[in-house]
């Protein structure tokens, strides 16, 4: 395994577009961040204009992600997480919430986008007992990414997978579960997986806005009907509620009845 920090690897990337809108740019603009343009400003109000509960989704789903790290680390005992698709940097991120909790925890974030790879310093940042790394590596490539984490992972040890809002940039449904099936592969009994999407079925509105979106020449999100959601855990023991709108997986105590939201999300260990 590698130094508690690891520096990027060299790519050859094009440099960062600023004139097409970009997802993970938007997502940071409605989780009120300030790594975006004025083109994904304008392009995230369009959506909102449509949809206003887009913003609601987002902070929607970064709070899962909070709650269930926070399980992982304080139920389930786990130290090392494989954040893929990790997005730009914003609070309460895997390894803040990780490292929070257990200052020893061992953190790779995968993600492909040149923005992401310039701020990847921002990222590095880790407890002196833990690690905290990037690595730029393509989801469609789980054998480079598996490579690239086993560097500062120990694979033979328990690993949370954890995939937010990454797999709906899968268009092909039975590609995205193979992808799926070929990380927790490679991991051992105890690991968990944590997986969060857009869903179908639930906001008509909302997928209007999602149809406009993906039409406007900006990379494209697929939404998913619960149940495809939920195939994504076969074989794996779901925690408890299961699959469920991210907005009510275990709600922190005596916060208000949570709204439905068109995002589920779940948490599985793999026996």
């Amino acid at each position: 395994m590698t130094d508690p920090v690891t520096t990027p690897e060299p790519t050859e990337h094009p440099e960062i577009d600023t004139s097409v809108p970009h997802s993970a740019r938007i997502w940071n603009y409605w989780l009120g961040g300030s790594d975006n343009y004025p083109v994904d400003k304008a392009a995230g109000d369009a959506y909102t204009a449509v949809f206003p509960g887009i913003v609601t989704i987002a902070r929607g789903s970064r709070a899962f992600l909070r709650r269930a790290i926070t399980y992982l680390v304080a139920e389930a005992g786990i130290r090392q997480f494989l954040d893929v698709g990790t997005g730009l940097p914003t609070a309460q991120n895997t390894h803040e919430v990780a490292q929070r909790l257990a200052p020893d925890a061992r953190i790779v974030h995968v993600d492909n986008d040149p923005m992401v790879l310039a701020h990847a310093r921002a990222l590095l940042t880790s407890t002196p007992e833990g690690a905290t790394a990037y690595l730029d590596a393509d989801a469609t490539d789980p054998d480079r990414i598996l490579a690239g984490a086993a560097r500062t992972l120990d694979l033979g040890r328990p690993v949370a997978v954890v995939l937010s809002n990454l797999l709906g940039h899968i268009a092909d449904h039975k590609q995205a579960r193979s992808i799926v099936t070929h990380l927790m592969g490679a991991v051992p009994p105890g690991s968990h997986l944590c997986v969060n999407d857009g869903s179908l079925g639930v906001d008509p509105v909302f997928e209007r806005a999602q149809a406009h979106y993906n039409d406007s020449g900006a990379v494209p999100y697929v939404l998913r009907t619960v149940d495809e959601i939920t195939r994504f855990f076969d074989g794996l023991e779901l925690v408890e509620p299961g699959v469920v709108p991210v907005t009510r997986w275990r709600p922190d105590p005596g916060s208000p009845v949570p709204e439905v939201v068109a995002e589920h999300g779940g948490l599985a260990r793999k026996p």
